[in-house]
């Protein structure tokens, strides 16, 4: 497992460690929990939007629906 350094601001640390204490959980549990929870929505939006920069910049082909059909025998 990877070590991971992180500033938090004195008041998200405040209430991460009184989540922490009231629970009987360690800061870390919640952090991956946040983490695990956040990631595959980061990665929807920045993928998304790096795939969208390089189609503007026309650096990949989009193919028609036409052409999808057709590759596959679904038209008519």
């Amino acid at each position: 497992m990877a070590l991971v350094s992180l500033r938090l601001p004195d008041e998200l640390d405040l209430r991460l460690t009184e989540l922490a204490k009231t629970t009987g959980r360690t800061k870390t549990y919640y952090l991956l929990e946040v983490i695990q929870g956040g990631i595959d929505e980061l990665e929807s939006i920045y993928l998304a939007e790096k795939r969208l920069e390089d189609h503007r910049a026309g650096r990949d082909r989009s193919t028609s629906l036409t052409e999808v059909a057709e590759r596959f025998g679904l038209s008519n």
